[in-house]
C-alpha cells in the first residue's frame, strides 16, 4: 500500500509542477500583446433562465459599460422563464437598445442562436444573466480585436462578493484560471470561452455554424470548434467580469459535475486532437495532462489521506518515545522528505501563480492567504470527479439545473 501511495504521489505532484512550470515559462516567453483603440458596433446577448434575482443587476452593468453608447446594444433572451424575470425586463423594453425575444425554455445553447440570429453586427459578445461586467471590460476586450488575425476573446472572471467559506475557495479558482487562461492564450491553446462575456466575430459562427448542445458545455465545443479550424482565440487580462459562485456545497458540486461531464463528453468528441501535433501545445501538452489529471486526482487524495493518517500515527510513536520537545527546536520531528519538499516548492509557485493573476486583473501585485482555499478542494473535488467519471462511463447525461 505504501509503494503505491508514493507512486500515485510522486506522479500527480510530478504533472502538476511540470503543468506550472509549462505556464510559468509561457510567461517568460510571451511576446507583447497588440493594443490599440478600437471601438466597431458590437452585440451583447444576455440569454437568462429564471434569473430575476441578478438579471437587472446584469443589464444595469452593461449600460454602464465605458463604450461610446451608440456602438453597442444589448439583446435579451428570456429562454421560458418561469419566475419573475419577464416582470423584470419590462422595465427595459423602451431602452432605444435593448431588444428583448422570449421563446420556450429550450437550453442556453438555443437562446444564443436566437440572439445570433437577430445579431447585426460585426461583433458579438454572450453575457450570463448571474454576471456583472466591470466599466471598461468591453473597452479592453474590443483592443485585442486590433489585430486582424484574433476571432475571439475572453475576458478574466472573479468571484463577485465571496461571502462563505465555499465562494473564497472559487475566488482562489477563479483568480488560478485566469493565470492559466492567459497563459493558454500566449501558447494558442485556450480551448474554453466562458459565458460572462466572452467576444467573437460575428464570421465565426457564419463560418464554422452556431452554438451546440455540446452537453451543456457550449463555450468549451465552441473555442474546441475553432481550435480545430485553425481560429486564433486572445485573452483580455483587464477585462474583468464579476460572476455569481454557488453560495453552497450542493451547488458548487452540480454544477462541477457539469463541467467536468462535459469536459468528458466534448473530449470524446474531439478526441482526435489528443496528442496530435497539428494542435499544438493543446493537443499534445494541455488536453492530455487534463485529462490525466482528473484521474489521478481522485486517488491521490485517497493515497494522501491514508498517508497523513500513518504519518499522525507515526508522529505519536515519537512523541511517546522521545517525549514532548518542548521549547527546544528539534529536526528530528521536522519532516525533512522529498516529498514534503517537493509539497512546499508546489505551494510556493501556487502563490506565485496567484499574486501574478492579482497583478492581471487589478494591476498591482497583492499577496494574500487565498492560496490556503485551493486545498480545501483536496476534501470535495474527487466527489464531483467520481460522480462525472460514473456519468461518462455509463453514458448518463447531466442536468442544467
Amino acid at each position: 500500500m505504501e509503494g503505491a501511495t508514493e507512486i500515485i504521489t510522486y506522479s500527480f505532484i510530478f504533472l502538476t509542477l511540470y503543468f506550472e512550470v509549462f505556464l510559468l515559462i509561457s510567461f517568460l516567453e510571451r511576446k507583447p500583446e497588440e493594443q490599440g483603440e478600437f471601438a466597431p458596433k458590437v452585440t451583447v446577448l444576455i440569454p437568462c433562465y429564471n434569473e430575476e434575482r441578478t438579471i437587472s443587476q446584469t443589464i444595469d452593468s452593461v449600460l454602464a459599460l465605458d463604450y461610446p453608447k451608440e456602438s453597442y446594444s444589448i439583446i435579451v433572451i428570456n429562454d421560458g422563464s418561469t419566475d419573475g424575470t419577464g416582470s423584470r425586463l419590462k422595465r427595459y423594453q423602451s431602452f432605444p437598445n435593448i431588444r428583448i425575444y422570449s421563446k420556450p425554455n429550450g437550453g442556453k445553447h438555443t437562446a444564443l442562436n436566437l440572439g445570433l440570429e437577430k445579431t447585426e453586427t460585426d461583433f458579438v459578445g454572450c453575457l450570463d444573466a448571474d454576471s456583472f461586467v466591470r466599466p471598461y471590460a468591453l473597452r479592453n476586450i474590443m483592443a485585442r480585436f486590433a489585430e486582424d488575425s484574433v476571432m475571439a476573446v475572453t475576458p478574466s472572471t472573479i468571484v463577485a462578493k465571496p461571502r462563505k467559506l465555499i465562494q473564497h475557495m472559487q475566488k482562489a479558482e477563479y483568480h488560478y484560471g485566469n493565470f492559466v487562461r492567459q497563459a493558454m492564450f500566449l501558447i494558442g491553446a485556450i480551448h474554453i470561452a466562458p459565458g460572462p462575456f466572452s467576444f467573437f466575430r460575428k464570421e465565426v459562427f457564419d463560418k464554422i455554424g452556431p452554438y451546440d448542445f455540446a452537453h451543456n458545455t457550449e463555450d468549451m465545443e465552441i473555442a474546441m470548434r475553432m481550435q480545430r479550424h485553425g481560429m486564433k482565440i486572445a485573452h483580455a487580462h483587464d477585462a474583468v467580469v464579476e460572476t455569481v459562485g454557488p453560495n453552497t456545497l450542493r451547488k458548487l458540486y452540480k454544477q462541477r459535475v457539469r463541467w467536468v461531464s462535459g469536459f468528458f463528453g466534448n473530449l470524446i468528441d474531439y478526441r482526435f486532437m489528443l496528442f496530435n501535433k497539428s494542435y499544438g501545445p493543446l493537443g499534445l501538452v494541455v488536453l492530455p495532462l487534463s485529462l490525466v489529471g482528473i484521474f489521478l486526482t481522485i486517488p491521490f487524495v485517497l493515497a494522501n489521506l491514508w498517508s497523513a493518517s500513518s504519518s499522525i500515527q507515526n508522529y505519536f510513536y515519537k512523541l511517546y518515545f522521545a517525549g514532548w520537545p518542548g521549547l527546544d527546536f528539534d529536526i528530528f520531528f521536522v519532516d525533512t522528505s522529498a516529498l514534503s519538499m517537493l509539497m512546499i516548492l508546489l505551494s510556493v509557485v501556487l502563490i506565485l501563480m496567484l499574486a501574478y493573476s492579482r497583478k492581471l486583473t487589478a494591476g498591482r501585485w497583492k499577496f494574500t492567504f487565498d492560496f490556503a482555499y485551493l486545498f480545501l478542494y483536496a476534501f470535495v473535488a474527487p466527489f464531483w470527479l467520481a460522480k462525472a467519471i460514473y456519468n461518462n462511463a455509463l453514458r448518463r447525461k447531466t442536468a442544467w439545473r
